[in-house]
């Protein structure tokens, strides 16, 4: 995005919900972050607000999922007769969902 003719805005990195921004203006031109702003007495403008910041999920954990994440494990034993990508679909599994996952009631989701 250009402002004027000598102000570009340029889009630089995206990483989840943030992005980063990259802005050429003249050195003489005084470019302050809201928060920067806002701790030297300023004012941010009305425009400029803050995104809210994710919480962490939390999963509530009942007997049809423990009961479905056992049934998933059981398939997968009678599966297992040597073949490698149902031992690595296990191991993902196991990532995902240790074996002592469903015994907490409520769990964190990962972020």
């Amino acid at each position: 995005m250009t402002i004027g003719e000598e102000v570009v805005v340029q889009l630089n990195h995206i990483s989840g919900d943030r992005c980063r921004l990259m802005v050429q203006a003249p050195k003489d031109m005084a470019i302050l972050r809201g928060e920067v702003l806002e701790r030297t007495g300023g004012e941010r403008p009305e425009c400029v607000f803050d995104t809210p910041r994710r919480q962490r999920q939390e999963v509530v954990w009942n007997r049809g999922k423990t009961q479905a994440l056992n049934s998933m494990r059981q398939l997968l034993s009678r599966m297992d007769s040597g073949d490698k990508d149902v031992k690595a679909l296990r191991r993902q599994l196991d990532v995902i969902f240790p074996p002592e996952f469903a015994s907490n009631e409520t769990i964190r989701a990962p972020k």
